[in-house]
């Protein structure tokens, strides 16, 4: 591509329809249903919402958070994560 031609209004335009583009497309990834059923370790839950293992397992005993299990490993689901996220009331 040559840039010399261009005037920054066209630049930024480019500039602007590639980000669109790749915001739509990382919004349809995040929301996929796939994605969204995904199971997730423990160090991976903790890493998705920066918390230590000690948090997300009084969270898991209080019932925060639900963890499905194979054996003696704990498993999460990102969409249950993602639900139990709740805003603050000021």
């Amino acid at each position: 591509m040559i840039l010399q031609n261009l005037t920054q209004d066209e630049l930024e335009a480019i500039i602007q329809s590639k980000l669109e583009e790749q915001f739509a497309k990382l919004t349809k990834e995040l929301t996929s249903k796939s994605d969204s059923e995904e199971l997730m370790t423990r160090d991976d839950a903790c890493k998705f919402l920066k918390i230590n293992s000690s948090t997300l397992w009084h969270w898991t005993n209080k019932g925060k958070v639900k963890a499905y299990a194979i054996g003696s490993r704990r498993f999460y689901k990102r969409s249950e994560l993602l639900e139990s996220i709740q805003p603050v009331q000021q």
